[in-house]
Formats: C-alpha cells, structure tokens, sequence
C-alpha cells in the first residue's frame, strides 16, 4: 500500500478537546473555512530518509524560520475533499483515491517529493476518526479536510527543498455561496489570466489562486460572487472559474466542458459528473466554447444551463455574466438552474452522503 506499513502512526489526542456543547454550537451553523477541529495531522519528509513521524495531534499554530522554503520560493500545494455524515451516523470520504492521486501529480509538478497515495488517503481516515465528532449533520454540512504540503528546509537559492512538511486540518463547513440556489453571476475577467500551457495550471498549487485573486477582487467591486477566465492565447476560450470547473447543457440535451489542456485543473468533481451524465444517457463534449459562442448560445435558447462545479460547492447554477461591455443571462433556463443540473446535483450529493447506492466505489466508509 504504498509504503504505508513503513510508516505507523503516533496519536496523541488533544488534552483540551472543544466542549461537547460548544462544538454542537459551531457545527450547527459553521459557515466556510472559519471553524477548525481539535487535531491535525503531520507528516515529515528528508532525502535520504523518506516520510516518517506520522502524526495525529491537536491542532497548533506553526513555527517557521524567516528563510524556510515555502516563503521564497513557493513550494506549496494542497488539496480539498469532503467527509460525509453518513444517515447510519457513520462517516464517510467521496474519492479520497483520486485526491491522492492529483496530490501526487501537483507533488511532481513542483519539483516536491510525492507522498504515496496510500499513505494520503491514511492521513484523512486518522483525521476523520479523531475528529468524526465535528461532521455536521447530513442536512446541514459536511467536514472539509484540507491536505497540504510545504517546503520546509530553511535556505535561501532556487533549488528543490530537501525537506517537507504535510499536514491535513479539517473544518466543518455549510454552503460555499450564499445564494448558490438561485444562480451565481460571474464576471469575465479580461486583463489577468489564470494560466498557460507549459505553467501550472494544472496543479493544485497555492501560486494559481494567488495569480486569481485580483481578477476575483474586480469581480467583487463589479458585484458578482465569481470570475471566470479566458485562455491566455486568443482571450476568447472559457477555461475555468477562481476556484471551480464549468459545464454548459443545451437543448439537445448534450453537456459540454473545456478541455483537460494543461491549463485547467482536473478537478474530480467535474469527473464524477461527467460520468454521471454520460451513465444517465447524456452526450459529453470536453471541447473547447468561446464567450461569443455562451453569448450566442444563450440568447438564441440553444444553450439553457450553466453551472461551476468543485468540491466546495459542489454544482452551482451560474444565473449571470457580467463584464465591462454588459451583462447577459448565462442560459435560458434563467438564473435559478434547470432540471440537469438539479438532477446532476442531487444523483451527486445523494451518493455522497449515501442516501443511494454507489455503483462506483467512490464513497469510502471511516467509521
């Protein structure tokens, strides 16, 4: 399994956990990425020594030299994914193995040593157990578990660090958008780009969302909850949005996404839905669309829903797009969504807290 056997755990739980009642106060309404569990995980990698010291322990601030790696140098990736309550009152992870995997793929990307997949999905059922107590209820929301890695050697000189640092911390979260049911607006960030071929557009690395954050800020300023980016060659391609895929449905009820090109980040709830459609008899094109094309499309009624999709919000109408030459509406079905995505959602969201069945081996059960 990847090494895992040579790398045993020590857990140490937390003497001062969060109190019962106080906990069920956070969770009952935890918001995003605010409210954090009582452990972490850790995880130390050196050359010539591999990972070892595997940790379960209480959550803690970090203490860094002013010349470690990650600082200068920004060696960093990380990952998102979801612990479910379960309607048995167990819990469980959606495709932890494909997390792994992409983990691993970002790692060689940057010039990181790759931690073994089996090792990762570990990691997470260690958190999940110490911490199942956090899972909010089904209704309600569900565990984020955040897996990171950083250089942590301390020198100053563009070179791979000897050392690393892996770590997972978990929040338990409610909706990303606040008005995700009636449709998200977008705006169409025309000046910043997200990536290029050749670059790391396709890693889950910190750099990416620090290269949208401005576009994100105009988008803010112009009243939108999202931005969405165009290639960086022609600017007429839709790639992707800050943090989330994209899909469009039309009439003929075929589903269409930009393509995997290297630019875009393979995000694994975009392939969970992709398989979806296409099992439930929908014709799926990873093809590339233009914003002439979106604008056509949605105002002749060939093209009637949009919606972004990523693990933290899981899929979400797109109702608007905005940018500086005006606004249209992403599609005729109108700002709220239509049946697809409804459907696509909730065949989702239903095998992920496993109110249905699994025929895909992608929900795995922690306790």
């Amino acid at each position: 399994m990847d090494g895992l056997d040579r790398v045993p755990f020590n857990v140490v739980p937390n003497p001062a956990p969060t109190p019962a009642a106080e906990r069920a106060k956070l969770v009952a309404a935890p918001g995003f990425g605010r409210v954090f569990t009582d452990h972490m995980v850790t995880i130390r990698y050196a050359e010539g020594k591999g990972w070892h010291d595997a940790r379960v322990e209480a959550r803690r601030p970090l203490t860094l030299d002013p010349a470690t790696a990650v600082l200068h140098y920004a060696q960093e990736i990380f990952e998102g994914l979801k612990a479910y309550r379960t309607p048995s009152g167990g819990a469980a992870m959606f495709r932890p193995d494909a997390n792994a995997r992409r983990f691993r793929q970002s790692a060689e990307r940057l010039a990181m040593a790759p931690l073994p997949e089996g090792l990762f999905v570990e990691s997470l059922r260690r958190l999940v157990e110490a911490d199942r107590e956090w899972i909010p209820a089904v209704d309600v929301g569900t565990l984020y578990l955040r897996p990171f890695m950083i250089a942590d050697d301390v020198f100053l000189g563009v070179k791979p660090s000897a050392t690393y640092l892996y770590m997972v911390i978990a929040s338990p979260v409610g909706a990303y958008f606040k008005n995700g049911a009636d449709g998200v607006t977008v705006w169409v960030a025309q000046q910043d780009t997200r990536a290029a071929r050749g670059g790391t557009g396709a890693a889950k690395c910190g750099g990416n969302y620090a290269a949208s954050l401005q576009a994100q800020a105009e988008a803010v300023r112009n009243g939108c909850d999202q931005v969405v980016f165009l290639d960086a060659i022609e600017r007429r391609k839709i790639e992707e949005l800050g943090g989330m895929n994209v899909c469009f449905v039309f009439a003929d009820g075929s589903l269409q996404t930009p393509p995997l090109d290297g630019t875009i980040l393979p995000g694994i709830t975009r392939d969970s839905i992709l398989r979806l459609a296409r099992d439930s008899g929908m014709t799926v094109r990873e093809e590339a669309y233009t914003l002439d094309q979106w604008k056509a499309d949605a105002a002749s009624g060939r093209l009637t829903e949009v919606f972004a999709c990523g693990t933290a919000a899981v899929i979400t109408p797109i109702g608007r797009i905005r940018s500086p030459e005006g606004e249209f509406i992403a599609g005729a079905a109108g700002p709220a969504g239509g049946p697809v995505t409804q459907r696509l959602r909730k065949q989702l969201v239903d095998i992920q807290t496993g109110r249905s069945a699994d025929p895909y081996g992608w929900v795995h059960s922690v306790c």
